[in-house]
């Protein structure tokens, strides 16, 4: 059976909320049905069929061919089934998802994968700021689940994740892995100022010693720790990398010292 496939007609005037567009939103409704649903967020009842249109009946499988940086929400709450997009999102793309898989072959905007609970989520061009974060007013951003962005991500990525893995490809901006609770984010690449800023716990990973660290990160030497062998075969097993990120002996960092300062930066040694 073939995918359900919103193919775009042409680039919206407006944003659109498409956070009801997903497996569980959209079972057992008809074509028309689907088509009726209303996805504008101006005045005017722009619907899913003013602006796609729908082929295919596989609701457990669902393609957007076409993208626009004015598709906000899109794969939100998503629990299972798979999504792919092949162009760029808006904002707050996957926010809590809770199960299945999306897979943006484009850019996505501020917020993605905001407060994902499970599940697996990639990005395959760049991010922009919050990436896995929470929205103003809540107090935990990633619970769980896999997050990659193949390209580069913003500022604040990983800002109050509390579980889970964020792995970012090609590089970020400031303040990687700001207000930590727990969980894991892989940076290759370019790290700006001040990663891990008031993290309480859990390991922020670069392939390079990182520079611009607050002073409130104390030098560690280089520890022989499982660690960073098996996690380095995990991001192997599930093809986010194709080599080893730490090695054995990573360097380390132990912080934030400025609140609990049981958090961690493992960096790759390449001045041996």
């Amino acid at each position: 059976m073939k995918a359900l496939t919103f193919t775009l007609i042409s680039q919206p005037k407006e944003r659109l909320d498409l956070s009801g567009l997903t497996p569980a939103a959209l079972a057992g409704l008809s074509d028309i049905q689907v088509a009726r649903l209303r996805i504008g967020t101006r005045r005017s009842p722009v619907a899913v069929g003013d602006v796609f249109k729908i082929t295919g009946k596989d609701v457990s499988n669902i393609v957007f061919e076409g993208g626009s940086a004015r598709f906000d929400k899109i794969g939100a709450g998503l629990s299972a089934g798979s999504m792919r997009v092949t162009g760029d999102v808006g904002c707050q793309a996957g926010r809590r998802m809770s199960g299945g898989s999306l897979c943006i072959e484009g850019s996505a905007g501020d917020h993605a994968g905001s407060c994902i609970i499970n599940g697996r989520m990639e990005i395959k061009g760049n991010a922009g700021d919050y990436l896995g974060g929470p929205l103003a007013g809540e107090q935990i951003g990633t619970e769980g689940g896999i997050l990659i962005v193949r390209g580069k991500a913003g500022d604040y990525a990983g800002d109050r994740l509390r579980r889970g893995t964020i792995a970012i490809l090609k590089g970020c901006g400031d303040y990687a892995g700001y207000r930590m609770i727990a969980g894991t984010i892989v940076v290759c690449g370019r790290t700006g100022a001040i990663p891990g800023y008031l993290m309480k716990r859990g390991s922020l990973l670069f392939d390079r010693r990182p520079e611009n660290l607050s002073p409130t990160f104390l030098p560690c030497g280089e520890p022989e720790i499982a660690f960073s062998t098996l996690f380095d075969r995990f991001l192997i097993d599930e093809k986010i990398m194709d080599r080893a990120l730490l090695g054995s002996k990573p360097g380390k960092y132990g912080g934030d010292n400025a609140v609990s300062g049981k958090g961690e930066i493992l960096f790759r040694k390449r001045d041996r």
